[in-house]
């Protein structure tokens, strides 16, 4: 489904969009300077955070609305005690099932997000997308960066929206990434666009896209505690977490000459691909690695302990690969610790 076809799924959602006029603020802006008196006269009942701060804290119901956060993990104090095993640049680990803290280290810390920015590429495209749905690969998936990662498919290859999805985040293809953004917005900035607005929709508000990729832009950046925010939001999502936890995945489609292609992607996680153990009594559901000169090598993962309660982790910079995994095998110990 491209463009076109996602404006007439959401009509009712444009519909409701509506700027306030500048002239109907003037009246409002008057009758505060004429009760203001510029410090003459006080204001007969001022406003008073303390007598309000009540209802902005009541359980949803009884005329209620449910509190934006009220299921989120909330950072309400910084960072907690400081973890010298714990050396990467930021990190985190969230009970989702608890909607608690448990660690975080420069949780809002601007930071490169590399490759995990593909977490939100796919939340717009299982959520906007059909998963069925052939498309024809353009000249966006021609990457030449070095060392840019790819599912190694090629302009007037034909593929499903859900191969693309498992060549987005099992190889970490950028070439995918470009096609799906291209597929559903027409262009990479108009897809950026929307993943800006999608992440302000989830609280991430120190987020900012400027491709589906994660390719290095100074634009381009996040923070730990905004990952977990679009993480969460993924989790949600059946098709999300079938794709993460799949170790390989064979894609069997027509190439640009109309002869069959295959391709098997094999995922990067190292838990997943039993070279790094999980802590006793951790396991780990599937993640997103993302790896560039300037992000450094960043991982966040979905893990559940054995009650069945689920976690999300974050590391972000760490120096190497090796130092990646020891750092995030250290912070996901904390859930049976």
């Amino acid at each position: 489904m491209g463009r076109a076809g996602l404006l007439r799924r959401l009509p009712e959602k444009k519909a409701v969009r509506r700027r306030v006029r500048p002239a109907l603020l003037i009246p409002a802006a008057c009758t505060l300077f004429f009760l203001s008196g510029c410090g003459e006269k006080e204001l007969e009942r001022p406003y008073s955070f303390a007598e309000q701060e009540a209802s902005f804290s009541e359980p949803a119901g009884a005329g209620s609305l449910p509190l934006f956060a009220q299921d989120l993990c909330v950072i309400t104090q910084g960072d907690g005690p400081e973890d010298a095993s714990v050396t990467a640049q930021a990190g985190g680990l969230f009970n989702v099932t608890d909607a608690g803290v448990i660690y975080s280290k420069n949780a809002f810390e601007r930071m490169y997000p590399a490759s995990i920015t593909k977490v939100m590429t796919a939340i717009l495209a299982i959520e906007e997308g059909d998963p069925d749905e052939m498309i024809t690969v353009g000249q966006e998936a021609v990457i030449d960066e070095a060392g840019a990662s790819l599912c190694g498919i090629k302009p007037g290859d034909q593929l499903t929206l859900r191969q693309l999805l498992y060549g987005l985040m099992i190889p970490s293809g950028n070439d995918a990434a470009n096609t799906i953004a291209v597929h559903l917005y027409g262009s990479i900035d108009a897809f950026a666009e929307r993943m800006n607005e999608r992440a302000r929709e989830l609280g991430a508000t120190a987020t900012h896209f400027v491709n589906p990729n994660g390719l290095n832009d100074e634009n381009h950046y996040t923070t730990a505690y905004d990952l977990y925010l679009i993480f969460n939001e993924a989790l949600k999502l059946p098709e999300f977490r079938e794709i993460i936890g799949t170790s390989s995945f064979t894609a069997s489609y027509t190439g640009a000459d109309g002869e069959s292609c295959q391709q098997t992607w094999t995922v990067g996680n190292w838990y997943q691909k039993g070279e790094e153990p999980a802590p006793e009594g951790v396991t780990v559901l599937g993640g997103k690695t993302g790896t560039t000169q300037a992000a450094g090598y960043c991982l966040i993962m979905a893990s559940s302990d054995a009650a069945g309660k689920e976690y999300i982790s974050v590391v972000l910079k760490a120096d190497s690969r090796p130092d990646l995994y020891d750092n995030m095998t250290n912070i996901i110990t904390k859930i049976v610790n």
